[in-house]
């Protein structure tokens, strides 16, 4: 058997050696593998090439060595392999840097979206992606989508303020689709596909207070679930859910029976807006109402869909009753008409109406912070004006102890 660590001189070209592989074979003979020697500052200096299977020949090793050669002759470029090597993989390494530059450079905003949406969709409650998704269809796209990011300024995203506001849409819904671009461009800054200024930052934020301030008088609600259960005992049932509890349509649908407890006369409701689960009490009413609708298995929903699934979006039913008993007429306001979730308003302003503390709202409402909840406060006149009295009287009691002390 050969000795594979015997090298061979080449008796055409002086620095070049080869060793012959003990068993494989390159065509007839024996696969060959190639160095070079040479002297390096007086040094001798030996460097490995490669197999003849990998493409080495004699002529191609003595090519090398004549480059390293030029190069310490000349002083220009690398005079070993390894500095060769080094110098090829930079040149690599600032291609694919460049490379990956340009990428960066030319992607769309539509091209991140498809990046970003499907992660939104594992992490995000379907509420919130399906909101995204309908404000990029509808409003963002057509503007940005085509856009590279680096393109993309301040001017484009007043374009889409300006969509939503011709097309009548709330200051609010436009706040929301720039908070959508704003989150786009932060994902594509995480993930390295984008490395500039977010132009969200650069936008002032539509500003109007478009919150709903309509509730109903005892009276409409009572014609309201009247005319609801004539037309539709189904919305009815989710009216009165809203109305009497406190629910938001999205909580009604996401109702199942296993958070229903008859019993104990509570709902529970999770993966609320807020992100949190809380308890909502029920009257005597829902509890009368719940009991009889046919129960199902704890994971079924409360209120299913025709097909199933789960309900989306409130029926049209809602608005055809609230047409019908002439709810709206003559409103031009957008807050101040009646709309399914007015009957959640509705439940708040009742309850400071008869002097329910504030804060006990904010809990049965389930709000994230005290402002959204203090919209309710105006509605409390008699409670306030008990807290100014309490005050004046303080006033005066401090006033009569004063004369005392001076009489004295």
């Amino acid at each position: 058997m050969k000795d594979a660590r015997v090298y061979i001189k080449s008796k055409r070209y002086p620095g070049v050696r080869w060793r012959e592989h003990p068993e494989r074979k390159h065509g007839v003979a024996f696969d060959r593998y190639f160095v070079i020697r040479y002297k390096l500052d007086g040094k001798d200096r030996q460097e490995s090439l490669g197999w003849a299977t990998q493409g080495w020949t004699e002529q191609k090793a003595n090519a090398r060595l004549a480059e390293l050669k030029e190069a310490q002759r000349t002083g220009q470029g690398a005079v070993t392999l390894a500095a060769k090597r080094a110098v090829a993989k930079a040149q690599r390494e600032h291609e694919q840097a460049e490379q990956d530059r340009l990428a960066r450079e030319g992607i769309t905003f539509a091209g991140v979206w498809e990046k970003y949406f499907p992660l939104a969709q594992q992490n995000k409650s379907e509420r919130s992606w399906q909101k995204e998704d309908q404000c990029f269809r509808l409003w963002i796209a057509s503007v940005l989508g085509s856009k590279p990011l680096k393109d993309i300024a301040p001017i484009h995203l007043e374009r889409i303020k300006k969509n939503m506001a011709e097309a009548g849409r709330a200051p609010r819904s436009a706040t929301y689709c720039l908070a959508v671009v704003r989150q786009l461009f932060n994902f594509a800054r995480d993930h390295d596909l984008f490395a500039g200024q977010n132009p969200v930052t650069k936008v002032k934020k539509p500003s109007a207070d478009n919150r709903r301030v309509r509730f109903l008088t005892h009276d409409e609600a009572d014609r309201l679930l009247d005319a609801l259960a004539e037309r539709s005992p189904q919305v009815h049932d989710q009216a009165l859910l809203s109305l009497h509890c406190g629910l938001r349509a999205g909580e009604i649908f996401a109702l199942t029976w296993a958070d229903v407890d008859l019993d104990r006369g509570v709902l529970t409701l999770r993966d609320t807006k807020s992100g949190k689960t809380r308890a909502a009490l029920m009257t005597d009413a829902v509890s009368v109402m719940l009991a009889a609708r046919k129960r199902g298995a704890p994971n079924e929903l409360v209120f299913p869909a025709r097909g199933g699934g789960k309900i989306i979006q409130v029926s049209d039913a809602f608005d055809r009753t609230v047409r019908a008993l002439g709810l709206n007429a003559g409103v031009e306001d957008a807050r101040q008409k009646v709309v399914f979730h007015s009957l959640r308003h509705t439940f708040a302003s009742w309850l400071v109406e008869q002097g329910v503390d504030i804060y006990v709202v904010k809990e049965l409402m389930g709000h994230g912070n005290l402002s959204m909840t203090e919209r309710y406060s105006h509605l409390s006149p008699d409670k306030l004006r008990r807290a100014v009295k309490t005050l004046e009287a303080g006033i005066e009691k401090a006033a009569e102890k004063k004369v005392v002390s001076l009489t004295k």
